[in-house]
């Protein structure tokens, strides 16, 4: 005859009973702040794209019911910002570039290679971006002056690249720091160079950080108004510049102040969106350490 012993059961710790107003659903809530603050964000935005569609009569209605028409984009069109579109591209691609092509090896060489003052380097490479825009107006102006840059796409793109080299000089050498060392090690064995290494191995692997990197610069360059007011006049003029131009003593033609407004904000969503794969991985990932 056969004896069934049974398993004792394991006895549940009581847990303290907590008040109703304490057990309310959190992700419930979370979803309803993000919304809220997804919202309040983008509803400028929704406001500029919707009265850039609006005619010229109903721009300030106030009602969310009307034509769209695409009057406002024609009319911007046809005068100079095209030009200005144009201009904000090119200074934008070029100083993200160069930015890039700049800052990237030295913040491999701040983060793999060990030398006196080595923090010193770092810390005063930072500190460029800390000053002030302004204290730079005048050396810029009287520099530029002096060897033909006023006024030029290259000028503009320099200016930028100094603001810019290092933003990208502190975030790539964090996510250069998060690559191990015994990766590189390995393709040295395989008979990679230090270049050949860091060109195959360690920057693939940074591309999330390279990416958030180049949008956050693409955006300051993009956006800039202080040195393109400065240090432009009709040749190298950019598109934010051009839109205050349609702040006229006759009248704001605020139809093409949207529409200009809604056309810059293009390039930037697209360059998002096109990089959004590593951008989300990229802006966490930097601050991160194992």
């Amino acid at each position: 005859m056969s004896t069934v012993i049974a398993r004792p059961r394991l006895a549940l710790a009581s847990r303290p009973i907590r008040p109703a107003w304490l057990r309310l659903p959190k992700r419930p809530v979370l979803h309803l702040v993000v919304a809220v603050l997804a919202v309040v964000v983008l509803f400028p935005l929704f406001w500029l794209v919707q009265m850039s569609l609006r005619p010229v009569d109903d721009i300030f209605s106030t009602s969310l019911v009307f034509t769209p028409t695409v009057e406002n984009f024609v009319a911007l069109w046809k005068g100079g910002f095209p030009r200005s579109f144009l201009n904000s591209a090119i200074v934008a691609t070029l100083s993200t570039v160069l930015s890039l092509l700049v800052g990237v090896p030295a913040a491999y060489a701040l983060s793999r290679w060990r030398f006196r003052r080595q923090r010193a380097v770092a810390l005063w490479i930072l500190a460029t971006r800390m000053a002030p825009p302004v204290a730079f107006t005048i050396p810029f102006y009287l520099a530029f002056r002096q060897v033909g840059l006023q006024d030029t796409l290259l000028g503009l793109a320099l200016i930028y690249l100094t603001f810019n080299l290092a933003l990208v000089v502190w975030m790539m050498q964090t996510f250069f720091a998060a690559v191990p060392e015994s990766l590189e090690e390995a393709a040295w064995i395989d008979g990679c160079g230090i270049w050949e290494a860091f060109w195959r191995v360690t920057l693939p692997l940074t591309a999330p950080g390279l990416a958030a990197t180049a949008v956050i610069c693409f955006v300051f360059s993009w956006n800039d108004f202080f040195y393109a007011l400065i240090l432009t006049r009709t040749e190298a003029m950019t598109a934010p510049v051009a839109i205050v131009n349609f702040l006229q003593y006759e009248g704001w033609e605020w139809g093409k102040i949207a529409a200009g407004g809604t056309a810059v904000m293009l390039p930037v969503v697209a360059f998002t969106l096109l990089v959004r794969r590593w951008l989300v991985h990229g802006l966490t990932a930097g601050g991160l350490k194992d």
